[in-house]
């Protein structure tokens, strides 16, 4: 395209039109050779030189799209809708595909469901997450026409490029480019306008998800379980049938829980149940709320659970035109909450009225009946106004903060205007830090400067509750607005509990839902008491509002002219939720170790606030969603948020690495010198400068070894459990060796005596003039040398022991049959000679007889003692021939 520019320049004084339609052409057939479908960056097909100077960008930037042919896949597809990136519930009601995220310079396809605006890359349908925005997170959009600016002056046929840009309420401004003569913007449009803005509540989302797999108690009971710990009776848990019978009202020596509007007829944005001081009757209640603007009498929102002292908040008092008028029960009720000090003295503490308002707005509001409290009339107090401006004030603030990042942030909207784009900068002159001081005002929006008033007041309201003991009554106008905001956040500085997960629940749904803050109105959501038939309000939708032009446009005005928007009192809207989570946010900054919740944490609850995918945010009051049934009929947001953290446990990047609870078990009291806000690149800068949105690097390196540390620590309870297991094997096998040692002890032993029985019997055997040869196969060899018979050859013996009787019987397999019997010393005899003879006698027969009874042995018993051991005296006994001969024929 630097090309083309160069030759039309040259020569446009002469033939302009053919010499451009014929580029044109040529660049187009070349175009389609190498790049047969759009899915790279626009800014390919012209220099950086352009872009710098501006020359024809949005021209330029999409010529393609009237130069390639239109594919009639790509019109829209109302029937497909099988995306894998679609919710429970989530259907597609509008797709067109060609379509170019001007912020990024991709192509993709742009989808519109019954909760998103969904933006996927061209042909790997991934979901873009800078061109994807939930319908309710949506604040306007308007369409935007660019005409052809290098187009010759007679053609009128040139079409104009198509655009729609898309403002966010979460800082994010995006433009989509569509092809020229085509309704897909007109879809897209069309889709946006249906869905974008219910007329209903029960239109939303929420109710077609149903509650899911995210379910919670109800919110009454969290409350109740909340008052209880206040209260000091944290050991009693809340139930339904305690709400239902009315056995909720619990009190301390100072304060009580009072159900006077549990039917919500006193006044109908506050909660069923309420803490009031104990001496102060129901009847007392109801005629102080009378005195307050929108009968938002004065209440405890947190008490001290050692000192008595109290943080109380209340809406402005009806002091009239004159601001004469009085009330006696206010006033009572207003000192009951200035409890006595401890000690002998019984001195009253000291009482602070906070008025969140500057004084101007307070005189203003004394036209219509308001004000502010006189001290002279409230005991021993004091009032102190703290200059922080209405809603109005922090929407234009927001928007101008939102429109001053996207003209200078590195994904602009407008497609050429970024500063960083490329010159490779990086924004706030390099890092946070000086990020402060630079843009202390950023483009005079003024919202840092109004973090900064509410972080101050909070941080005084902390301070007199803490270092001085005293109690301090907090409101505005109506008490829904910047006390909530002062209120919630003092309570996170005075109370550890509320810097935890479920302490930072248990404070949003007290002082933020329960207390009534107007989600509704502040978010531009329907609510009970406006849903009906009526067509949506679409007047903020067509309006442009402060998108930053390029300087051509500016100058030939080729946008379409933007719709006048609503004036500011009928425009309710308001970012105070986020503002206060920008104060967070500032906290944890400057605590980094005292909450256990880290930023992303903060983001992830911001952008399910706003996508109202739950219900908890929905309504105004807790009237209103009781009303609408929310709890059962919608998903609960904290459910969502833990499910996401149970997955990872402490390594989840919801929670802080930093995390110390016993560092800061106290309250947190910054000094006014620390109150400096700077930008929350978290949120703030996740959209127009995606680089220095990501978390500091020491957090990120912190929270890489915590998942190192885990893993570790799982791999160091694996190798104990095996430890312990092999422990509990070698304890087994060491029981085995020792059985093992026993038995082989028995063993020996039984060896031991087995050798003595063997030896006895070798020395009997021996005794008789044989000689024993034992082989290694078991066999025993006995020889008789002094036998009369002759024996043609060596004679084998099987030994055969039986321990009851010590007899071993050696059987020949000749005809010479021998029988020794030897008698075990273990073997004990009535008669010595006869145990002589069972020991020494090979004659003896198994029934105690004798095969010789005519021997010497037998008839001089006496005498054969001394014939044991003699060799020879068994040759010179007479044996008789005729035994010989009785004992074959027995045979």
């Amino acid at each position: 395209m630097s090309l083309f520019i160069f030759f039309e320049r040259l020569v446009r004084p002469y033939f302009y039109v053919s010499f451009q339609n014929t580029l044109k052409l040529a660049f187009s057939t070349v175009r389609r050779m190498s790049a047969p479908r759009r899915s790279t960056s626009l800014r390919d097909s012209f220099s950086d030189s352009e872009r710098m100077e501006g020359t024809g960008s949005w021209d330029d930037a999409l010529d393609w799209f009237k130069l390639e042919v239109q594919d009639p896949a790509s019109r829209s597809v109302s029937h497909h809708a099988n995306y894998k990136c679609l919710l429970e519930a989530e259907g597609v009601l509008v797709e067109e595909r060609g379509v170019v995220l001007i912020n990024t310079d991709e192509a993709g396809t742009l989808i519109v469901t019954n909760f998103r605006l969904i933006f996927l890359s061209e042909g790997t349908e991934n979901i873009i997450v800078l061109g994807t925005i939930p319908l309710a997170t949506i604040e306007k959009f308007s369409k935007m026409v660019v005409k052809n600016q290098l187009a010759p002056r007679h053609s009128e046929k040139t079409p104009s490029q198509q655009f729609l840009q898309v403002i966010g309420k979460d800082m994010r401004i995006v433009v989509f480019g569509f092809r020229p003569k085509t309704k897909q913007r007109r879809a897209i449009y069309d889709g946006l306008l249906r869905c974008t803005k219910p007329s209903r509540l029960w239109d939303l989302y929420a109710f077609s998800c149903g509650p899911f797999k995210f379910t919670n108690a109800n919110p009454k009971v969290r409350l109740l379980n909340e008052y209880f710990r206040l209260l000091g009776k944290g050991l009693c848990r809340a139930s339904m049938d305690m709400i239902d019978s009315g056995s909720f009202t619990m009190s301390n020596e100072l304060w009580r829980i009072c159900n006077v509007n549990s039917n919500y007829i006193m006044c109908p944005s506050y909660p069923f149940a309420l803490i009031v001081p104990k001496s102060i009757s129901d009847e007392e209640v109801i005629q102080s709320s009378n005195f307050r603007s929108k009968g938002r009498l004065p209440v405890v929102s947190w008490c001290h659970p050692e000192t008595g002292a109290v943080l109380a908040r209340s809406s402005q008092p009806l002091v009239g035109l004159m601001m004469n008028m009085r009330s006696n029960t206010d006033e009572k009720l207003v000192a009951e909450l200035c409890s006595h000090l401890g000690g002998e003295k019984k001195r009253r503490r000291k009482l602070y009225i906070a008025d969140a308002r500057p004084r101007k707005n307070v005189l203003a509001n004394v036209a219509m009946g308001g004000g502010s409290e006189s001290s002279s009339n409230y005991l021993q107090s004091e009032v102190v106004f703290f200059g922080i401006d209405n809603i109005h004030s922090m929407r234009e603030s927001l928007s101008r903060l939102r429109d001053y990042l996207d003209a200078h942030g590195t994904t602009s909207s407008d497609g050429t205007l970024s500063l960083l784009r490329h010159g490779g900068w990086s924004w706030g002159g390099g890092n946070l830090s000086n990020m402060s001081a630079s843009v202390s005002t950023l483009g005079d929006s003024g919202w840092l400067i109004h973090v900064q008033s509410v972080l101050a007041g909070s941080a005084w309201i902390a301070a007199r509750v803490a270092l001085e003991s005293a109690s301090v009554l907090v409101h505005c106008s109506d008490g829904w607005d910047r006390t909530t905001q002062l209120v919630a956040l003092a309570n996170l500085l005075l109370d550890p509990y509320y810097r935890t997960f479920t302490g930072f629940q248990a404070l949003i749904e007290k002082d933020w839902l329960a207390f009534g803050h107007p989600f509704a109105e502040r978010g531009g959501m329907p609510t009970v008491s406006g849903s009906s038939d009526r067509p949506p309000d679409l007047s903020r939708q067509s309006s442009v509002g402060s998108f930053p032009l390029p300087p051509m446009c500016q100058s030939s005005g080729s946008f379409a002219p933007p719709s006048s928007s609503p004036s500011h009192a009928q425009n309710q809207q308001s970012p105070i939720f986020l503002q206060w989570i920008d104060c967070v946010s500032q906290l944890l900054r400057m605590y980094p170790f005292a909450f256990e919740f880290s930023s992303a944490f903060l983001v992830d609850l911001l952008d399910c606030v706003l996508s109202c995918r739950f219900g908890n945010f929905f309504c105004n009051s807790e009237r209103e969603r009781q009303q609408a049934g929310i709890s059962e009929a919608c998903g609960c947001l904290w459910a969502y948020l833990a499910d996401l953290r149970s997955s990872e446990g402490r390594s989840h990047v919801h929670c802080n690495p930093f995390y110390s609870p016993l560092k800061h078990n106290c309250p947190l009291l910054p000094p006014a010198a620390a109150l400096a806000p700077t930008l929350w690149p978290q949120f703030h800068l996740r959209w127009a400068c995606p680089s220095e949105a990501q978390a500091g690097e020491l957090e990120a390196q912190c929270r890489i070894m915590s998942i190192k540390f885990s893993k570790l620590q799982k791999a160091k309870e694996g190798a104990e459990k095996k430890a312990e297991e092999t422990a509990i094997v070698v304890e087994s096998l060491s029981a085995e060796l020792q059985n093992e040692k026993q038995v082989s002890s028995s063993a020996m032993a039984l060896a031991k005596r087995a050798s003595k029985e063997t030896a006895a019997i070798k020395r009997a055997i021996q005794s008789l003039g044989c000689k024993v040869h034992y082989a290694s196969s078991g066999d025993t060899t006995v020889d008789i040398e002094t036998s009369p018979v002759k024996i043609s050859h060596n004679s084998v013996f099987s030994p055969c022991t039986r321990e009851s009787f010590g007899i071993v019987q050696l059987e020949d397999k000749s005809d010479l049959s021998v029988s020794i019997s030897v008698a075990g010393d273990d073997v004990v005899s009535n008669n010595p000679f006869g145990r002589v003879c069972d020991t020494l006698c090979p004659l003896r027969t198994r029934d105690g007889g004798c095969r010789w009874p005519d021997a010497g042995c037998a008839q001089l018993a006496s005498q054969f003692i001394g014939v044991k051991a003699d060799y020879e005296a068994l040759d010179s006994l007479s044996i008789y021939e005729g035994y010989f001969k009785t004992m074959e024929g027995g045979k």
